[in-house]
């Protein structure tokens, strides 16, 4: 059974910060340089963004019931377990905070792009904002995986 959870939490992981990684190193880039509608490229990437923020927090809060549940009380002192905890915090900030306020800003040029509206600067700020806190949540979900890896072979050692 134990293994099995370690196997549930380690493709967890994998999905989650994999899932970070494609969409805003791949498929969000693609989309600005493949489709002329910058308009209709921001759309499709905010929705695969916001797909990714919720399978993040599905993951994130399976990962930390994982590890409470293996760990108990132990949990809190592993790095692994602030990491989740951190990257779930910027994924809510992400979603519930900055996010809500672009598309905001989105209706409010509409018709027109709102990059070429008098609100380009506030949106270029805000969207500024998300841009660090995503790399910021791919850095976590970097250090996550080697955290987890370096545990999981210092337990395989003992």
């Amino acid at each position: 059974m134990a293994r099995l959870v370690e196997a549930v939490q380690a493709i967890a992981i994998t999905f989650w910060v994999g899932s970070l990684w494609s969409t805003g190193l791949l498929v969000a880039p693609r989309l600005f340089s493949t489709l002329d509608d910058r308009t209709v490229a921001g759309t499709v990437a905010g929705r695969v963004f916001e797909a990714t923020a919720v399978a993040g927090l599905i993951c994130g809060v399976g990962i930390l019931a994982i590890l409470l549940f293996r760990q108990r009380r132990g949990a809190f002192r592993q790095t692994a377990f602030w990491l989740v905890v951190a990257m779930l915090a910027f994924t809510l900030v992400g979603q519930l905070g900055l996010q809500p306020v672009i598309a905001e800003l989105r209706e409010q040029a509409y018709p027109q792009e709102v990059m070429r509206s008098a609100l380009s600067g506030s949106f270029a700020a805000w969207h500024a904002a998300a841009e660090v806190i995503y790399l910021v949540q791919c850095l976590l979900g970097a250090a996550l995986v080697i955290s987890v890896r370096t545990a999981g072979a210092g337990a395989a050692r003992t």
